[in-house]
């Protein structure tokens, strides 16, 4: 059986009936938060037969200014390869936090043409919690498979971009960032960036989407975001440092708004280029 999916997130019920499927392939998006200190102290487990998806050190471009910045469509499929990753594959994707850095990855595979993906809802917490089985990251050797990537660049959106949204006011820009940090009332966690935010744009905690550690309804997000671009402007998703924005497009996606980007430089890059207006 080949699995085909058309839906932005799963249930760990239909994860487990699929198991077996033949084309399945389960990523493991795990990252630290980037306002976290304290390091993990449990031993790593990961669902069963899971790929570890290596979002800060091989996902990115690497010569890059600013983090997490979109790789080229070259990187992309050559690395995608090595995992074993084919155009007929179906990806599960799932982090340990729960809805944190697995939407990023599920938004990188549609940015680059593939969409027979979804995010696993609630995450490995979710996993555990239905009392499924997991064992520890075991070395995987993989055939290359034959994914082909091909960039889709209204997917992503570009400083330039967005100052000339922040001054025309015909996109509706969307900060995933806390309250705290965007009123620059917290510091920000990479040092001597400025806080703030970008003029003209409006905060949505990307903690407002979700709810007991899984994303809300499609109804609750239509609501949601209804009252935020009551307008129903196109809309650029921003954050930190393009993590958490994604977990808005995801958001978006459930709550079939497709007419969205992803900031890539987000406040990293807008903070660090002073010549860039910020408000407070």
């Amino acid at each position: 059986m080949k699995l085909k999916i058309n839906q932005p997130i799963v249930e760990v019920e239909w994860l487990q009936n699929n198991f077996t499927a033949e084309n399945l392939i389960i990523l493991d998006a795990t990252i630290k938060k980037v306002t976290t200190k304290n390091k993990m102290i449990d031993q790593k487990k990961q669902i069963v037969n899971a790929v570890f998806f290596d979002l800060k050190n091989v996902f990115l471009k690497k010569e890059a200014k600013y983090p997490n910045t979109l790789p080229s469509e070259e990187n992309f499929e050559k690395e995608v390869r090595k995992l074993g990753i084919n155009n007929n594959s179906c990806i599960v994707v799932y982090d340990d936090i729960g809805m944190y850095s697995s939407p990023r990855v599920w938004w990188l595979f549609k940015t680059f043409g593939f969409n027979n993906i979804t995010v696993l809802n609630g995450g490995l917490p979710a996993w555990k919690k239905a009392g499924l089985i997991t064992e520890k990251p075991k070395e995987r050797e993989f055939f290359i498979g034959d994914f082909q990537a091909n960039f889709q660049p209204d997917k992503v959106s570009y400083t330039e971009e967005v100052l000339e949204a922040s001054v025309n006011n015909k996109k509706f820009i969307l900060d995933a960032r806390s309250k705290g940090r965007f009123e620059a009332n917290e510091p920000e966690p990479r040092a001597d960036l400025r806080g703030g935010h970008i003029p003209t744009s409006y905060s949505l905690p990307y903690t407002e989407v979700q709810k007991n550690g899984k994303m809300k309804s499609k109804d609750e997000l239509k609501v949601l975001f209804a009252k935020k671009n009551n307008n129903d402007f196109p809309i650029i998703f921003t954050c930190g440092s393009g993590i958490t924005a994604c977990i808005l497009a995801l958001a978006a996606d459930i709550a079939e708004i497709k007419n969205y980007t992803i900031y890539d430089g987000s406040w990293t890059e807008w903070a660090s280029r002073l010549e860039l207006p910020i408000e407070k």
